[in-house]
């Protein structure tokens, strides 16, 4: 597959069929979702709030690629970023992150994060590509408010 041909459009939630393909085209994004917060309500709440921060890349009417991001008004936070596996390796992941940071600049966020993985090798290199450091000074704690999302390990 080439990927040299797609276009990149901002998410609405009329995407959210397609991006639930995308998620479950990969086993990390996959054991990334939690019944709540990536149900359609879920993203369409995520979308209200963070209208221009994320993107989907699109070839021949297919999303191949998304990134959700959005902040707190202080911190930027990249929750969901997906390529299908078809086209890794193409650029399309960083055109996502570029747009991603771009949009999040444009709202006067300076700083931004994201999770991954531990296991996840290639997600990790990724991102060290992308200039996201590693932190070790800090323990990411997790706390469910619902019982339906699991509290993670």
């Amino acid at each position: 597959m080439e990927a040299g041909n797609y276009t990149v459009k901002q998410v609405t939630i009329d995407d959210y069929d397609s991006l639930l393909e995308l998620w479950n085209s990969t086993e990390q994004s996959r054991r990334a979702l939690n019944p709540v917060d990536d149900s359609r309500e879920g993203i369409a709440r995520y979308l209200k709030r963070n209208p221009s921060t994320c993107f989907a890349a699109v070839q021949g009417g297919r999303i191949i690629g998304v990134i959700l991001t959005g902040h707190d008004g202080r911190r930027g936070i990249i929750h969901h970023m997906c390529v299908h596996p078809e086209f890794r390796r193409m650029g399309v992941a960083a055109r996502l992150v570029s747009l991603a940071e771009g949009a999040l600049k444009k709202e006067g966020i300076q700083k931004v994060f994201g999770l991954v993985f531990k296991d996840n090798e290639a997600g990790n290199l990724f991102w060290e590509k992308q200039g996201y450091s590693l932190r070790t000074n800090l323990n990411y704690r997790n706390k469910s408010l619902n019982e339906k999302i699991p509290a993670g390990e």
